[in-house]
């Protein structure tokens, strides 16, 4: 590894928060983010927790024979003078499969770097996971589902998870499937309303529901 390599890995908190992190005052994942201050650096998270990453399917290409082959990235051109300038978006999801889960939306010149953006941005944007046995009947300590249903929507797309009973799977989209996996939830009913192929609006209200069920069971 190079000199510079190994300086690029050296953290210098700049917020309290990191500070706090890097002394050790705070070592738990939930303590940073109910703290008092929000999590401003993604180094916080890398410090605290080992998170899996998901990026998520929202650009498309012309597929041969017709139909449309899915890509990482969208890619967007603008016209100017000097000719055409394009920009790169991109979406991750990021969760311990357990507790947490985040979403995160990046734009930059090149895939890897949108990509990277959508990480950080990602790390930032983290939410706790509530979970529920998915049935008034069921009372073991199960927790593979949500507690109580949750509604959300973004631009048209309208997105209701309801609790289901162990066993039942998620029956999600693939993009919603990597979302409830990555926060822990294994069965899951997922209704939408809308245009949901527009996958960014569609991860964005699954995510905001997940988020909406902590403002009734917190």
């Amino acid at each position: 590894m190079s000199d510079r390599d190994e300086a690029e890995e050296v953290w210098n908190p700049k917020t309290k928060l990191g500070k706090k992190v890097a002394n050790g005052q705070i070592s738990n994942i939930k303590d940073a983010m109910n703290a008092d201050q929000p999590i401003m650096e993604p180094e916080i998270v890398d410090q605290l927790i080992n998170l899996n990453e998901e990026v998520i399917l929202i650009g498309g290409t012309p597929g041969k024979g017709g139909g449309k082959r899915r890509t990482v990235s969208k890619r967007t051109a603008r016209m100017h003078k000097s000719g055409a300038r394009y920009n790169t978006k991109a979406m991750v999801v990021v969760g311990d499969k357990n507790n947490v889960v985040g979403l995160g939306y990046g734009e930059a010149n090149d895939t890897r770097a949108a990509i990277e953006s959508a990480t950080r941005e990602a790390k930032l944007n983290l939410i706790e996971v509530q979970h529920g046995s998915g049935s008034w009947e069921d009372q073991t300590e199960h927790t593979s589902s949500i507690p109580i249903e949750s509604t959300a929507k973004v631009g048209s797309v309208q997105v209701s998870l309801k609790p289901a009973p162990k066993g039942t799977g998620l029956a999600a989209s693939d993009d919603v499937k990597k979302l409830l996996e990555l926060g822990g939830i294994s069965d899951v009913w997922v209704q939408t309303q809308g245009k949901t192929q527009t996958r960014e609006n569609l991860l964005k209200a699954s995510f905001e529901a997940l988020e909406n069920i902590n403002e009734v069971v917190k």
